[in-house]
């Protein structure tokens, strides 16, 4: 089974939070393909419009799928920012937020991602986890259960946040540890030259 992962992309977003699971999740498919099976996932880099996007320090993603366009997918990758509170006033990238997750069964964040997550009401009542920097902000907003420090990701069934950008990297590992099974995880871990802990500690 070919899963689809659906990664948002938007103006300012962090660019390994978006590419470090890309990379993850096509070289978990590529491994397979060797195998000679089918690829374990396709991955579509989303904006909220379907327009290009430029990543914080300025490089330009394109030929992009638009949220409301984006079909059935089986997992949502949301990526941090360095500017929060610019990514949270974006009414487009909050429709398009609500869009995905109302899609997806499985929603995870990178970083400050967990915000955007957060301002959707998906972390209500749950354990979550975001950038070390900034635990307390996301606990002070109201809308999280709590929030834990000192892992790489917090697992709550259907979504799992990540902290600050290369554990966005551990989380897609352990993604495809859920999906496909450790010893492919720690497959593409190895592929990658990525030291990776299946218990997702520091």
């Amino acid at each position: 089974m070919t899963r689809r992962i659906a990664i948002l992309v938007f103006d300012g977003f962090d660019l390994i939070d978006a590419g470090g699971p890309y990379e993850v999740f096509l070289t978990a498919s590529r491994l397979a393909e060797r195998d000679g099976e089918a690829p374990l996932y396709e991955v579509v880099l989303v904006s909220p419009d379907g327009e290009d996007v430029s990543a914080f320090g300025g490089m330009t993603l394109t030929k992009l799928t638009a949220a409301g366009d984006v079909g059935p997918v089986d997992t949502v990758v949301v990526p941090g920012t360095i500017d929060v509170a610019a990514a949270l006033a974006q009414p487009g990238l909050m429709r398009a937020v609500e869009a995905l997750v109302g899609v997806a069964p499985v929603v995870t964040s990178v970083c400050t991602g967990a915000f955007l997550l957060a301002r959707a009401g998906v972390l209500e009542g749950l354990q979550a986890t975001t950038h070390w920097e900034d635990v307390d902000d996301l606990v002070a907003t109201g809308q999280v259960g709590d929030a834990q420090r000192g892992v790489r990701w917090v697992d709550a069934g259907d979504v799992v946040t990540s902290g600050g950008l290369t554990s966005g990297i551990h989380m897609a590992l352990h993604m495809v540890a859920r999906d496909c099974g450790e010893p492919m995880a720690m497959r593409t871990a190895r592929q990658l030259d990525q030291p990776w802990d299946p218990a997702g500690r520091m």
